[in-house]
């Protein structure tokens, strides 16, 4: 029986490209743990794909797990495009790599060891947990 987990994720970025943080909160049962982080130079889909990989490196077996996420490019990505992508050696339509090559790769890795069911919220619209990511991952940003 896997055990069941909630991930929920957000990045944040001043300017696009421009300084970014991300944030996930994990849960378990009745534990909880927020994780966060920054960087320099960067982009919001790079940061959105950040949160969820540090969240899923934290698992330490594989979990059936919630991915609850604002952003259409992960929801999209996870549910239609990255078998595409990784039959077709990590290209798009144009046949050029895909943007953050190595970040999806580990991503459709992870997706091999849990089950991982994205979730798509609408940001900014009061949903709790999404609204304490994104005030998280927006203060990261700002402390770049």
């Amino acid at each position: 029986m896997r055990k069941k987990v909630q991930i929920f994720t957000d990045g944040a970025c001043l300017g696009n490209p421009g300084k970014g943080g991300w944030c996930a909160i994990l849960r378990y049962n009745q534990h909880q743990k927020i994780i966060k982080g920054r960087k320099a130079e960067t982009t919001n889909n790079e940061m959105e794909l950040t949160a969820v990989l540090e969240a899923l490196r934290l698992l330490k077996e594989p979990c059936d797990v919630e991915l609850i996420t604002d952003s259409k490019y992960v929801v999209n990505a996870i549910e239609q495009w990255i078998h595409n992508w990784a039959k077709n050696g990590w290209k798009n339509s144009a046949k050029k790599d895909i943007a953050h090559k190595e970040m999806w790769q580990e991503l459709y890795k992870l997706m091999g060891e849990h089950n991982i069911k994205p979730i798509w919220v609408k940001g900014h619209a009061g949903h709790r947990e999404n609204e304490l990511c994104d005030k998280i991952a927006k203060e990261e940003a700002e402390k770049v």
